[in-house]
């Protein structure tokens, strides 16, 4: 058989054939038919295919929507659902669909405020109550009659002097046809009660001051000029003018609005008294379209919204949160920053927080008989060079400030102490107490559990002169005990079962002179850890629980710094520090760098001259000669190093551990330190806001099984939920939707029904408010 011999040039032609017959193959079995005619394409997922008087919209190739062409409403409701689905953004859907999207936003707001009848506007001119033309011609009216002239009227409501005019003739006006409303400068009443809520406007009519329980004491209700809730422009000009304090509350009616769960706060934060005693301190804000009431009342909400810092309002729409406070708009990031700094120069946050801490231990005295203190450090990032202290999330010193906090013993805040230059705990612990010891009374007995960082003998003895226990761990050394001598002990406390390996002894401080009692539990790796005492009276297994329950004071700082940002910064003031304030050396600490080297300079030394001699003992050292001149030359260094070290240490010993640290800013140090004040007075905003949760919680204990695991879960989903608003004449009925289960949505209305056995009042009317959730009664 002969075998031929093929050409290299047919092989790789003929192969290239294949491959492109190939590549035509799979072009032909991957491409897609040509749309058909009539489809527009408004994204790579959404299309549109009119066919006749029939259109169909398709999402993914899915049947999303399909109706007639002139069927308006129809049309509009589909816009409005493919953008709040998110397949497809305004521009697009308004480009598509041949429209503007100030089209798409106004079906939009249409549907949250009338649901799918109130799309589309009958033909002919809108009435006065959908266009807000009834509104501004009774506004022009107001104002004309006032004496306003039409150019005034004009710049105040920003329309052309040629629209008032004829506004005003085509109502007909007459200098006597309107009956004439009072100036405002000869009212009987005073700034700050020149507000009126809708459903209140007959009975302000008749001359009659009703008053309200929104917390703030005996102030007469609020009166507004103002009829419609979305519009508020004569209580913006009232506040212009100087003749308003804050804005009364009035609430449209809306089937849905987002966030409005959150209103279920307002009976906890009413009963709280933190807009009573506001009151008391601040008195007020000034004349002002937000003031004093609307100002706590939407920061203290915010953040129960996870919107704890102005910053963070840029990110919701001003419209949408305003009508859950009955205000048009909430206040935006510069002007609550402004409100805030307003509040924090009155100096009143140390006050605020101490009648806070009163009215809740009067409230909630049987949960105060062990305090829990501890310091919460909060980095500092900024350029500004203030006092550093130790961070145990970093396990570094960083520049930072400490604040003290005191939690009760189920780990709610009760006050926090900011302290000086990061004081230690064992200086902060007698202030603290000292405050406490006004809060509770001179006779009740206390227990104070905090940590290894107050350990000191002789602040024992002052704590128990001052009638309080003490309960914390004891700072090595100690000696260690048989593990034969740990008892097995078990009991049942706040609801759980504990077991510890427990030894029960007394000892003594200070060569006898305090007596205290030991506790120290042994775990499963053959760790003790003992704890410290004054208590006789409890079993060995309650102090060991009360110690280890510690542990729920770490979990809220943590809870806090997640969901509230209590690490933020408030604001970038700052404020003088104290200039005899005593600070470290920093000379010292100098010197004692410089020791450091000098030193380990000579443990290198000492290390090298052992090395010599060994190598000539070993005979890698080749003459004697060459080992006395090595030896010669080492010893001289290591003379000229001891004698530096003791250079060192006599002027380490000549200068004091400690400065003013008026001396230290002379070197060109600036002596400042961070402003507080307004820290401080967003911490006792933001506590009450986790009181209000905590509250929360309790009320759903009762129809919540797993309150213990979901229960705040639970809570901040209803807060967070959209909620339908009516008000009526005595009433403001809250109605929130359907959580995410049955089960949840059932617990949620008992809490519904738990709350309006209160009565509560939103602050600043008389509507009662009323909650329920949407869906069948609760079986």
């Amino acid at each position: 058989m002969v075998r031929t011999k093929t050409c290299p040039l047919f092989c790789s032609a003929k192969m290239a054939h294949a491959k492109l017959i190939m590549a035509a193959c799979q072009k032909k079995l991957l491409s897609f038919p040509p749309p058909p005619p009539g489809t527009v394409f408004v994204n790579e997922h959404v299309s549109i295919r009119t066919e006749g008087s029939y259109r169909v919209v398709s999402v993914h190739g899915v049947v999303f929507a399909h109706y007639d062409v002139a069927d308006r409403a129809a049309e509009a409701y589909t816009m409005v659902n493919l953008f709040e689905s998110g397949y497809a953004d305004q521009n697009d859907i308004a480009e598509s669909f041949g429209c503007s999207s100030r089209s798409v936003r106004r079906y939009q707001e249409r549907c949250e405020a009338g649901g799918l009848g109130g799309i589309i506007q009958l033909p002919g001119r809108p009435s006065s109550s959908e266009s807000g033309q009834g509104n501004r011609d009774r506004t022009i009216l107001r104002l004309k009659t006032k004496g306003f002239t039409n150019r005034a009227i004009a710049g105040r409501l920003g329309l052309s002097e040629g629209l008032v005019r004829k506004s005003l003739r085509r109502l007909a006006w007459q200098p006597s046809a309107i009956p004439c409303l009072p100036m405002i400068e000869e009212a009987p009443v005073t700034p700050a009660v020149l507000q009126v809520s809708q459903a209140s406007a007959a009975g302000a009519a008749d001359g009659e001051r009703q008053k309200v329980s929104d917390g703030s004491g005996d102030e007469p209700l609020p009166q507004s000029l103002d009829l419609d809730p979305c519009n508020r422009s004569m209580d913006r000009v009232l506040a212009a003018l100087g003749k308003l304090e804050d804005a009364a509350p009035l609430f449209a009616h809306a089937a849905s609005v987002a966030k409005a769960g959150v209103l279920l706060a307002i009976p906890s934060l009413v009963a709280s008294g933190l807009l009573s005693v506001a009151r008391r301190i601040y008195r007020t804000l000034g004349p002002a379209f937000y003031g004093l009431r609307t100002t706590l009342v939407a920061y203290v909400l915010l953040s129960l919204l996870r919107i704890p810092r102005p910053e963070n309002l840029k990110e919701h729409a001003p419209g949408d949160l305003g009508r859950i406070v009955g205000l048009d708009r909430m206040p935006e990031i510069k002007t609550l920053r402004r409100k805030l700094a307003r509040l924090a120069g009155l100096k009143g946050s140390q006050e605020l927080g101490r009648e806070m801490a009163r009215r809740r231990i009067a409230e909630r005295g049987r949960l105060f008989g062990f305090l829990y203190i501890d310091g919460h450090v909060r980095a500092y990032h900024g350029k500004r060079r203030i006092p550093k202290t130790f961070l145990p999330r970093t396990r570094l010193a960083v520049p930072a400030t400490t604040d003290y906090w005191v939690n009760d013993k189920k780990g709610d805040p009760l006050f926090v102490v900011t302290a000086v230059a990061n004081a230690a705990m064992t200086r902060m612990l007698l202030p603290i107490l000292e405050e406490m010891r006004k809060l509770v009374g001179p006779h009740r007995r206390l227990t104070v559990v905090f940590d290894r960082g107050g350990w000191s003998p002789k602040l024992f003895l002052k704590i128990l002169e001052m009638k309080f226990d003490i309960l914390t761990y004891r700072k090595s050394p100690f000696r260690h005990i048989s593990e034969k001598r740990f008892v097995l002990r078990k009991a049942r406390l706040d609801g759980r079962s504990v077991e510890y390996l427990l030894h029960d002894q007394p000892v003594r401080f200070l060569k006898g002179k305090l007596r205290l009692r030991q506790v120290t539990r042994l775990t499963d790796t053959g760790h003790q850890t003992p704890v410290i005492t004054s208590r006789w009276d409890l079993r060995d297994v309650v102090v060991a629980y009360r110690m280890f329950e510690r542990w729920r004071q770490e979990n809220f700082f943590k809870y806090m710094r997640q969901e509230f940002l209590i690490d933020a910064l408030a604001d970038y003031q700052v404020e003088p520090d104290d200039p005899t304030r005593l600070v470290p050396n920093p000379a010292r600490k100098e010197i004692e760098k410089q020791l450091r080297a000098a030193r380990g300079r000579f443990a290198k030394l000492q290390e090298q001259y052992g090395s010599t001699a060994l190598d000539y003992l070993e005979g890698r050292t080749s003459t004697m000669r060459e080992f006395t001149s090595a030896e010669k030359r080492i010893y001289g260094e290591i003379k000229e190093a001891v004698d530096q070290i003791a250079v060192l240490l006599s002027q380490r010993h000549a200068l004091p551990k400690r400065v003013p640290l008026g001396e230290i800013s002379q070197r060109g140090q600036e002596a400042v330190k961070l402003s507080t004040e307004r820290k401080h007075l967003t911490n006792v905003l933001k506590l009450v806001a986790y009181q209000i949760e905590s509250d929360l919680v309790e009320r759903l204990r009762p129809y919540y099984a797993r309150v213990d695991d979901e229960g705040r879960t639970l809570i901040q989903s209803a807060l967070q939920s959209a909620a339908a608003i009516e008000s009526t004449d005595k009433e403001l009925r809250i109605t929130l939707a359907p959580l995410s289960s049955e089960h949840r949505s059932k617990a949620v209305a008992a809490l519904c029904q738990d709350l309006n056995q209160t009565n509560t009042e939103f602050p600043g009317t008389h509507l009662r408010l009323h909650f329920a959730v949407t869906g069948p009664p609760m079986s």
